[in-house]
């Protein structure tokens, strides 16, 4: 018999590239910089500026006599707006905020310009007080803080000479990974409809924002509404141990991930959040996978680029640094996520480097909604004449569609939703915003979508909670809702009221002349 030729050794598979993935990933990243900074232009003077509901110097005041001086006060809570936060300094820095934003959507990132972006942004969550308590505020400071570590110092070009560190993309794992496991511990530990299969049965109707899809997936098969939180589950509780294996799988978990957001993405409006937590899953995908779905004149100038790649020891030091600091000041953040007593959304260090994360760990099953209302009537009782403000977001006409507003981010809106589910007395800021209606400020009145007395502004006004429920389709006139009035959130207040005067003068609300 012929003797058996050896059967020659498989070469080995090339190693995973990320120029690619950088490339997408950056440009994401610039995109939600972009929004954050286009909400902060749009609302932040009727928000936190000199005569808004919450004002930021009144605030920053506070902040120093609690510290004992600005340097102790700076250190605790560091804002570029302890040096200035004038009206124009609040408006500059936020379109300056969203002008670099804007360089780095047209592929041009270096460490320098991700940096000033993220001084940028920390000085308005710091500053923003309840309007910026959001978990995506410090989603978007730890994510762009990473972000400064994936590119060379100086070249700014899409595809610089260097590549991209893998300890950072191995740190953007990381980060998903905490993303998604503590939103679905906080769920599993929360509330029982999340336990029980039936959160969906709720959630699309009851959610801060609903969107032009939301009755769509509200009315589907209960059937297709428990599977849905069986795929919450596999995108939350599953996917996220898969995004450190080889990297075949890593693409699965990272595309699991992805596919989930933009379920979330089409069917609410929930700010740019979902935008947000794509970016770092975009780290578990690779250029092979890139290279089928991107234009092939970008993926030759990836490939050349890797080729001429020159190794840099600054950044692979820069990397090694970061990647120990943010393994320490993961303790906390580790220890809070297997805590029987979790909490969410919550920042352990001044620089929200490193945060809890989670989402709907309750779901509420009714919908409430407060709505402002004024009157011309000498006497405010129901037989007035009451005129609604609506909410550029909120429900309000029940024949009115929900809009599309995500990724863009409507505070008010947001905060009264939560605001529904409370009283005045814990939402202090409702009563300055009666006030500012009763004076029809312009700020104010720009926050929702029409003012209903563009003439004078009304003798009194007062809010009314609602309880609304998605109409069936086809329901006379065309109507999206249905509402319940349950009672008076806030009584008829006029401007000549002593008991509220008294109020907004304790928080130091009323202008130094006030009008009668």
């Amino acid at each position: 018999m012929a003797p058996t030729e050896a059967t020659p050794p498989r070469p080995p598979a090339p190693a995973a590239t990320f120029w690619l993935t950088r490339f997408v990933l950056l440009r994401l990243l610039g995109v939600v910089y972009a929004v954050a900074f286009l909400v902060a232009a749009n609302q932040i003077l009727p928000l936190i500026g000199t005569d808004g509901l919450l004002p930021v110097g009144a605030f920053l005041d506070r902040v120093r006599g609690a510290l004992g001086s600005t340097p102790a006060a700076f250190l605790r809570l560091p804002t570029l707006f302890w040096f200035a936060h004038s009206d124009a300094a609040l408006v500059i820095t936020a379109w300056a905020g969203f002008a670099l934003s804007c360089v780095v959507v047209a592929g041009y990132a270096n460490s320098l310009l991700l940096a000033a972006l993220w001084a940028l942004y920390l000085s308005f969550v710091h500053a923003g007080q309840d309007w910026y308590g959001f978990g995506w505020e410090s989603q978007l400071l730890e994510t762009g803080f990473l972000a400064i570590f994936l590119v060379p110092l100086w070249d700014a070009r899409p595809f610089p000479r260097r590549a991209p560190p893998a300890a950072v993309l191995w740190l953007f794992r990381w980060l998903i990974f905490r993303i998604m496991l503590g939103s679905a511990l906080i769920k599993l530990r929360g509330d029982v409809v999340w336990r029980n299969l039936t959160a969906l049965y709720y959630h699309f109707e009851t959610q801060p924002l609903p969107g032009p899809l939301s009755r769509w997936f509200h009315l589907l098969p209960r059937l297709v509404l428990r599977l849905g939180v069986l795929f919450n589950y596999l995108a939350e509780l599953v996917a996220p141990w898969f995004v450190f294996w080889p990297q075949a799988a890593s693409r699965i978990a990272g595309a699991v991930i992805v596919l989930f957001q933009v379920t979330l993405i089409v069917s609410g409006n929930l700010s740019f959040l979902n935008w947000l937590t794509i970016v770092p899953a975009l780290a578990c995908l690779d250029d092979a996978g890139w290279a089928r779905l991107l234009p092939r004149a970008l993926v030759r100038r990836a490939t050349a680029a890797a080729g001429a790649a020159v190794p840099s020891a600054a950044m692979r030091a820069a990397a090694t640094v970061v990647t120990v600091l943010v393994l320490i000041l993961s303790v906390q953040p580790v220890v809070n996520l297997f805590s029987p007593r979790q909490i969410m959304n919550t920042s352990f260090d001044p620089l929200d480097l490193v945060n809890t994360y989670g989402a709907f760990g309750t779901v509420g099953k009714e919908r409430l909604n407060v709505v402002f209302e004024g009157t011309d009537a000498d006497v405010p009782d129901d037989r007035a004449q009451w005129r609604e403000y609506p909410y550029k977001g909120l429900p309000v006409d029940p024949a009115r569609r929900p809009p599309q507003v995500a990724p863009y981010q409507l505070r008010l809106d947001w905060q009264m939703w939560f605001a529904a589910m409370g009283s005045p007395a814990q939402y202090p800021w409702t009563l300055h915003l009666v006030w500012q209606l009763l004076h029809n400020d312009p700020g104010a009145l720009g926050l929702f979508a029409a003012n209903p007395f563009p003439q004078k502004p009304p003798r009194y006004v007062r809010a009314i909670l609602w309880r609304y429920r998605f109409a069936p389709p086809g329901s006379p006139g065309g109507r999206w809702w249905e509402r319940e009035r349950l009672g008076l959130w806030l009584p008829p207040l006029s401007a000549a009221d002593p008991d509220l005067r008294r109020y907004l003068a304790a928080y130091d609300w009323l202008p130094a002349s006030p009008a009668p």
